[in-house]
């Protein structure tokens, strides 16, 4: 049963956060009236959201998804358009010096996903378009429902994606070629492509069945010691963007630390013990 966070620091006007059972956060986006569009608001407010999400020790776990009929229509364009299309200054160099800072605080909006050491699920339904494509590639795991498509809609509107599309997409899907066909062409990916090449691991037939399942893997996940699944998500990371031995130094140095906690021996006995990990009770991190 959900309920309202009740700490002020979760309250926003583009997304509800709510608590779903222990240990487990459901961050909505909330604009339905809009499909979800991504305004100004929204992107100042995930940044807000999860870097609050990473200090909150009673978090273990996130569902991403989206109020209404469709997950996300994107780039809130009305909005957004007078940040680049009617720059402050007359010399060049400065409308472009602004531009890239502006560029850059909007690329922390989902890498700052990426950074939450809570993994990070996202549950998407109907309609993932241009900006919700950066958000879901910056997340741990996703699942939709089989309505649902995907779609990099950038080219349509005249620029180059430039929020994590293009760099996170061709680590998950590992299929260049396609990749680079999204990119070209903005045509849409539907739910049962988008899960051979690899971009979600699970197809639901509705939102409500999505959301329960979503909610299911995030306890499942919430139950196991919050040192084993935050440090294994700061290291599949890492390993991503760094060679196998550079990889295999980092988790050295990382577990002669991490190794010295009691929930190693608390997950041992309750595996001996034949005892569901949710009654053991890991303290928080």
């Amino acid at each position: 049963m959900s309920s309202q966070a009740s700490n002020t620091k979760y309250q926003y006007e583009t997304l509800k956060v709510t608590s779903e059972g222990d240990h487990v956060l459901h961050v909505e986006l909330n604009r339905p009236e809009k499909r979800n569009a991504m305004n100004k608001a929204f992107w100042s407010e995930m940044v807000l959201c999860f870097r609050a999400i990473s200090e909150d020790a009673d978090c273990r776990a996130v569902v991403i998804s989206g109020a209404g009929k469709m997950f996300t229509s994107g780039i809130d364009l009305m909005d957004l358009g007078s940040d680049f299309m009617q720059p402050q200054e007359d010399d060049a160099a400065r409308i472009a010096w602004n531009i890239r800072k502006k560029i850059s605080d909007y690329q922390e909006t989902f890498s700052v996903i990426e950074k939450c050491p809570k993994p990070v699920i996202a549950a998407i339904h109907s309609a993932c378009i241009g900006g919700g494509v950066d958000l879901v590639s910056a997340c741990d795991i996703r699942y939709c429902t089989q309505d649902a498509w995907f779609q990099v809609k950038e080219v349509d509107v005249g620029l180059a994606a430039d929020v994590g599309t293009l760099q996170r997409l061709p680590k998950i899907i590992g299929n260049r070629s396609l990749v680079n066909e999204l990119a070209f062409t903005a045509r849409k990916m539907m739910s049962d492509e988008a899960q051979s090449s690899g971009l979600v691991s699970r197809v639901f037939p509705d939102k409500p069945s999505l959301l329960l399942g979503a909610f299911e893997l995030a306890s499942e996940i919430a139950s196991k010691s919050p040192v084993a699944v935050q440090g294994t998500k700061v290291n599949l990371v890492y390993s991503r963007d760094h060679s196998v031995q550079e990889g295999l130094n980092y988790m050295a140095t990382w577990n002669m630390s991490m190794l010295q906690t009691q929930d190693v021996l608390k997950s041992a006995g309750a595996v001996l013990q034949k005892k569901p990990l949710k009654e053991v009770g890991f303290s928080k991190l």
